[in-house]
């Protein structure tokens, strides 16, 4: 291979994470326990498929893999250790790294509310976290008719619990790069 050959994905997923894609063996077993497959136009055990027989443009700019909660459910059911999550949380590293695609508006809003709680208080703040999240993301009339109800039977607190220690996980976060 010379310098200017690319690297098949499936072999930059296996050299960045020890997971080889293509010992998967397409059983679905993966597929059948996904929360998220209703809602993704790719399958866990399709999205392996296409990181070893598709194109590296194709796997990269999927919007299924955004849509993965990585609740790793496909990895518990693989027979054979494939880790499929595994496998999609690289796709998205790939993908961001090499430009070829973004996170989606409202998944980037939600990682960037989520980790600013985490940030802020030590500890997530949902009513915070939906605040910041309608901000970031423009739905603000979305599930608007929830909250009274959330905030009623005490689901939602209007204040923060912040943890001792929020110097540290602010130092952690500093140490780390996040910016949000």
């Amino acid at each position: 291979m010379t310098s200017s050959t690319p690297i098949p994905l499936a072999a930059e997923i296996e050299t960045a994470t020890g997971i080889n894609p293509a010992t998967c063996y397409q059983c679905g077993k993966c597929s059948a326990g996904c929360p998220m497959a209703s809602e993704s136009d790719l399958r866990p055990h399709q999205v392996m498929r296409k990181v070893v027989y598709a194109s590296r443009d194709k796997a990269l700019r999927d919007e299924s893999i955004w849509l993965c909660l990585t609740c790793e459910t496909c990895s518990a059911r693989c027979p054979n250790g494939c880790d499929p999550a595994g496998v999609i949380d690289a796709l998205r590293e790939i993908s961001i790294e090499s430009g070829m695609a973004s996170m989606p508006r409202t998944i980037n809003a939600f990682h960037k509310s989520f980790l600013e709680q985490i940030r802020t208080n030590g500890r997530l703040h949902e009513v915070g976290l939906v605040v910041s999240y309608k901000l970031r993301s423009g739905a603000l009339m979305n599930d608007v008719t929830n909250t009274p109800g959330l905030l009623f039977r005490g689901k939602m607190g209007l204040l923060p619990d912040k943890i001792k220690g929020t110097a540290e996980v602010k130092r952690i976060f500093d140490k780390c790069g996040v910016t949000l």
